[in-house]
């Protein structure tokens, strides 16, 4: 049996008073979703353990099944596996938006859609002009900029130090940026257990408040070179929406995981397929060969067919195969109903229509699984903690009582409530 499992960042959502007071799964009705809900198994996962954020980087994660405790360092070190930056033992990788700020508040996450190709130009800029000047001062290349995809980049501080209280500028938006600053973690806060080597150039690990301090001073050295920037100057000039300071968040040193293969003797070889940076690093790190689709943008202008494709033609070769779409978390946090519906239609009918087209054909039996990591209720625009619903389908299954595939349907699935790696493991055993 193989595995596939298609995920809708975000998908999950609370009701709608303009929506009748349904959910935007309810409302949308999706056709495919509903008709292997009622074909299938379904259940809903606790995807967040105690203690950690609802971010996509920590669901995602213990959806394949890791435990967080042994595994995680936040998002900056997965994103640099995708982007193909090599960590080093005294590096501190951190996740580095670039975000609008107006009137003193956060406005979006994603400096105005900010493309790549604009991107790029500013983090060269950022580099020369904020990273270059400390680097001479400190006489160690202690600061890096690196170049992502769209909005979302990578800042690496030498010997810098991951006990520090970020916060992830999804999660306030039209909140004062000023007060979210970051902190250095409490006193009680674990001890750091990554000293820097002996060679280090970086000479020593700083402390939580030096890296603090120095976050800091990024993000308002940036906000005053990149306003200069021309690219912000034409953006002022038309009134369109800024890529005007950094945010940095999430960061972590270099991860130790198994790989996918050496979890689940079941798994012999698999892909993941995904615009996002972040899910391409925890592919990699899960052993994972990464496949880039040709118009994959994270947005609910994505290529759905490109990435059906894809799926499809992986499952060929590959036993497991994980298909991640942005489009749906990306609504969630623009607030905008008739998009996230949007993206919920065309998943269903342009991703999940064609790969189970193409699973009937298959002389092979597949499994496929679909689900959110976490709820992105486009009325607050942030992640939220709470359980998702998932169908686990496949030819022969023995179908429960649910009919269609919503957050309220699937409490009563015969899987009941699961937990974390549960889900996983419930997968695998379908062999």
């Amino acid at each position: 049996m193989k595995h596939i499992i298609i995920l809708g960042d975000g998908m999950a959502d609370h009701k709608v008073a303009s929506l009748g007071n349904k959910t935007l799964l309810q409302y949308a009705r999706p056709q495919y979703m509903n008709q292997l809900a009622r074909e299938g198994r379904t259940g809903r996962l606790i995807t967040v353990p105690e203690g950690f954020p609802p971010g996509s980087e920590v669901a995602n994660t213990a959806i394949l099944g890791y435990d967080l405790n042994k595994v995680y360092e936040g998002r900056g070190p997965l994103e640099a596996a995708s982007i193909g930056y090599d960590m080093a033992d005294d590096d501190m990788a951190i996740r580095c938006n670039i975000i609008t700020l107006e009137d003193g508040k956060i406005i979006t996450h994603n400096g105005g859609n900010l493309e790549t190709e604009d991107a790029r130009v500013l983090i060269q800029y950022l580099n020369d002009r904020l990273a270059a000047p400390i680097n001479r001062e400190q006489g160690c290349e202690r600061v890096k900029f690196v170049t992502g995809i769209q909005y979302r980049h990578l800042l690496v501080i030498k010997g810098g130090n991951k006990h520090i209280v970020c916060a992830p500028p999804h999660d306030h938006p039209n909140e004062p940026w000023r007060p979210l600053l970051v902190k250095p973690a409490p006193a009680d806060a674990a001890v750091d257990s990554a000293p820097v080597p002996a060679d280090s150039p970086a000479g020593f690990r700083l402390s939580p408040e030096q890296t603090a301090d120095l976050l800091n001073t990024l993000i308002l050295k940036s906000q005053e070179l990149l306003s200069a920037h021309p690219y912000n100057l034409e953006k002022a000039r038309l009134g369109e929406r800024q890529a005007n300071s950094i945010w940095p968040w999430s960061g972590g040193y270099r991860p130790e995981m198994q790989t996918l293969m050496q979890q689940y003797p079941q798994v012999k070889s698999g892909a993941v397929i995904s615009a996002v940076d972040l899910i391409q690093g925890i592919g990699r790190y899960a052993g994972l060969r990464i496949i880039k689709v040709p118009g994959a943008t994270g947005l609910a202008n994505t290529n759905y067919e490109g990435k059906a494709q894809a799926a499809i033609d992986a499952l060929k070769t590959d036993d497991f195969v994980f298909v991640h779409v942005e489009a749906t978390d990306e609504a969630g946090h623009d607030g905008d109903i008739d998009l996230k519906l949007r993206a919920i239609d065309y998943l269903d009918k342009r991703l999940i229509k064609p790969i189970l087209d193409a699973i009937g054909q298959m002389g092979e039996p597949v499994c496929m699984a679909i689900l959110p990591d976490h709820p992105t209720p486009v009325e607050m625009r942030i992640h939220v903690n709470e359980p998702v619903p998932f169908i686990i389908w496949h030819k022969g299954i023995e179908a429960d009582e649910v009919q269609q595939y919503d957050e309220e349907s699937c409490v009563s699935g015969s899987y009941g409530l699961l937990r974390l790696n549960e889900f996983m493991n419930e997968l695998m055993k379908i062999d």
